[in-house]
């Protein structure tokens, strides 16, 4: 499949075409297969991707660094806090300096910034994209407060390896519990992308949890213009029945912004039988258990789910490094 992405942006999956997408999707299986190939392996070579993480990680860093170096290139690991940048708090270089100035050293920019650095939802959505309007390289989404479409990819990839076409099957998109309060970006991501590839969608929460309304207003669009479903419902067991794959995660509560991070962990406290376990799994249709990471165990999943046979948490983990790859080679490489 051929299509042109270079210089384009990735802040989420929505904007790009389906096309665009399995084109991704494409060059990120041929690259799993071909790893350190050396068709690939001079793509970025003396090219810098800079990643500036406002939020701490841990898978991606570490699969952005190593899809860089893969591709020839290199990751330059920046720290907002340690730079001289203009906040509500402090003077320093405006927004519109710091992207003309980073573009000009670099093939593209990473950025990662969750709703802990943010005053509001949709903050980080608005700041990456104004970032990007004004730099001239590509600006891809490390995780922000809304979405995060690396994560996505790597999600379809691990399912079509295991499930082969995916349209038409059912994904159980669930909330789980977790002291761990955590933002919408995966969750909204993975409901847009399989929607738009033709899964059914079936999400489950406990009333009061809503994800963005806009964001599942898009995510019911998506289904119905594929003839595919996308519910909501409140029932933990009913949810699992005929699911084909399980994604059991926390997400934060609407409130989260308003009234801060303890009355969101007493709020998911009410819910703490709201667990993935084998007992619930065994009304699906043989499910795959997938999950972003890092998970909850015994929380958001029982070690045995995590553990079992059907769960490809590893594989989904691993695909962020050969996703990444795909739309930095697409994205930031040579004509």
């Amino acid at each position: 499949m051929v299509v042109d992405l270079r210089g384009r942006d990735l802040i989420c999956t929505q904007d790009w075409s389906v096309a665009e997408i399995e084109a991704t999707l494409e060059l990120a299986a041929k690259m799993k297969r071909e790893r350190f190939s050396p068709e690939h392996e001079n793509i970025l070579r003396a090219r810098t991707f800079m990643m500036m993480f406002y939020n701490s990680s841990l898978r991606t860093r570490q699969s952005f660094e190593a899809a860089a170096t893969e591709l020839g290139g290199h990751a330059q690991f920046l720290e907002p806090s340690k730079l001289r940048l203009r906040t509500s708090t402090q003077r320093g270089e405006v927004l519109h300096d710091t992207a003309n100035v980073m573009a000009r050293y670099s093939c593209g920019i990473g950025i990662r910034i969750l709703e802990d650095s943010v005053e509001g939802y949709g903050d980080g959505d608005a700041f990456l994209r104004e970032f990007a309007e004004i730099a001239d390289v590509p600006v891809v989404s490390m995780a922000h407060d809304k979405f995060h479409p690396c994560q996505g990819l790597a999600d379809v990839q691990g399912l079509r390896e295991h499930m082969g076409d995916t349209s038409g099957k059912t994904l159980l998109q669930i909330w789980g519990y977790s002291p761990m309060v955590r933002s919408w970006s995966s969750v909204q991501e993975s409901i847009l992308i399989n929607s738009r590839l033709g899964m059914n969608v079936r999400l489950a929460y406990p009333e009061g949890f809503e994800l963005d309304p806009e964001v599942v207003e898009q995510a019911r669009a998506n289904c119905a213009e594929n003839a595919a479903s996308f519910e909501v419902t409140h029932d933990q067991e009913a949810a699992y029945e005929g699911a084909d794959v399980v994604y059991s995660r926390h997400w934060m509560h609407p409130s989260r912004y308003t009234e801060g991070r303890e009355a969101d962990v007493k709020l998911s406290a009410e819910h703490q039988d709201w667990r993935a376990t084998s007992e619930r799994l065994k009304r699906t249709n043989d499910a795959y258990f997938i999950h972003p990471m890092p998970i909850d165990r015994e929380n958001e999943a029982d070690d045995d789910v995590c553990d079992a046979e059907r769960s490809i948490i590893y594989d989904v983990a691993e695909n962020r490094l050969h996703a990444q790859k795909a739309v930095m080679a697409l994205t930031m490489g040579p004509e």
